[in-house]
């Protein structure tokens, strides 16, 4: 079929299927699983993933109209983004062939929830300063430490887990990737609750938790440059989010802002106009990087660039609905009040602003760089949280 018939056909399924199971009642884990099987079945999950593992190995066009006709829904897939946005694509582009066959069509089908386990208490924006150790015994490794921060992860079934197995190296050399089962034994998941009352991070502790090697991803000590993929894809995820909700039901959006704002005061559609512009120039962007991506060019450090922008717009559009509503916008009650409070964690999550800033500044506008750490240092020698 042609690509209007393919976005008619995928608008008319979202129509039959997008709100089924839709109730306060509903469990939304299993009606999200449940929604993920049926998109799946339809042919709308994974449409540009390689179809030998899983995926429907169509084109961008494809997958650009079905976005198209999902615009005006809010598809129940959260519990699912880390792992169609980061893990997955992940293990696509640097997992064995015995990895793609065993995870990926259970994620694209929804049966299985991953995460991701890279933060710690004291690796945050500086990733490679993690101390959680992974020993070799034998065909396993032995994994003991503490991750933070990680979105989904008391849903989750699998992670993708970057630990440190040489303290000898610099601290970018001695890391290496797992998958690891986050209903092992020895796995503890305490939820975080944020400003909003919600629990969506999580801290996980691991104590003697074994992980086969045939569950690393990539070389060992070879894990930085998998994470780089991972981050690659994050940023790309993250930034593909235009829009605080991406859905009818998001209260920031410019259609809701419509409805509850003097569309005839000049100022107020000045300040419209401009979100407008903003969310739409993040869109192209962001789509020309998906382009490539696909194409096999490598965005490297634009991603970043994509990520900063959304994380801009999403400060901006809160900015902007509490201005135009007033106070009463961040009253508890208020439909904009959620959606204003978790703005500034955008300019957080997947590296900060300040941090995003400065890769900019290095890898695309080539300033000069930061004095760094000498980083022939081995790890051992340096001091937890040191900048390199």
């Amino acid at each position: 079929m042609n690509l209007d018939e393919y976005r008619h056909a995928a608008r008319a399924w979202l129509l039959e299927n997008a709100s089924a199971g839709d109730s306060p009642e509903a469990d939304p884990v299993a009606r999200a699983k449940d929604f993920m099987a049926r998109l799946y079945d339809a042919g709308y999950s994974g449409i540009t993933w390689p179809a030998r593992w899983g995926g429907q190995g169509l084109t961008q066009a494809e997958e650009r109209a079905f976005a198209a006709a999902a615009r005006d829904f809010t598809l129940p897939t959260y519990v699912f983004s880390i792992g169609l946005g980061m893990t997955g694509p992940t293990l696509v582009d640097r997992g064995t062939d015995e990895q793609r066959e065993r995870f990926v069509r259970p994620l694209l089908r929804g049966e299985e929830i991953w995460c991701q386990l890279f933060s710690e208490p004291g690796a945050g924006s500086d990733v490679a300063s993690l101390q959680t150790r992974a020993v070799r015994d034998g065909d396993d490794w032995i994994v003991n430490g503490q991750k933070v921060w990680t979105s989904v992860a008391h849903h989750a079934d699998w992670g993708l887990l970057l630990a440190r197995t040489d303290v000898e190296v610099p601290k970018h050399k001695g890391l290496t990737m797992f998958v690891v089962d986050m209903r092992h034994p020895g796995v503890t998941i305490r939820p975080l609750k944020d400003m909003t009352g919600r629990a969506n991070f999580n801290e996980i502790f691991f104590d003697d938790v074994p992980i086969p090697d045939a569950h690393r991803v990539g070389e060992i000590n070879d894990g930085w440059s998998v994470a780089v993929t991972t981050l690659l894809h994050e940023r790309l995820s993250i930034s593909a989010g235009v829009g605080m909700g991406q859905g009818k039901d998001d209260p920031t959006s410019l259609a809701a802002l419509r409805q509850v704002v003097d569309t005839t005061d000049p100022l107020v559609r000045d300040e419209l106009v401009e979100l407008h512009i903003r969310s739409r120039a993040l869109a192209l962007f962001n789509q020309r990087l998906s382009q490539e991506t696909k194409a096999g060019i490598f965005p490297g450090a634009r991603g970043s660039a994509a990520k900063l922008l959304l994380a801009e717009l999403y400060l901006y559009q809160a900015d902007l609905a509490t201005r135009l509503v007033g106070p009463e916008a961040v009253v508890g009650g208020h439909p904009l009040a959620q959606a204003i409070s978790m703005a500034p964690g955008m300019s957080l999550g997947g590296g900060t602003n300040e941090i995003m800033r400065n890769i900019i500044g290095d890898r695309v506008l080539n300033l000069p760089p930061e004095p760094r750490v000498d980083k022939t240092v081995p790890f051992k020698d340096l001091k937890v949280g040191t900048q390199g």
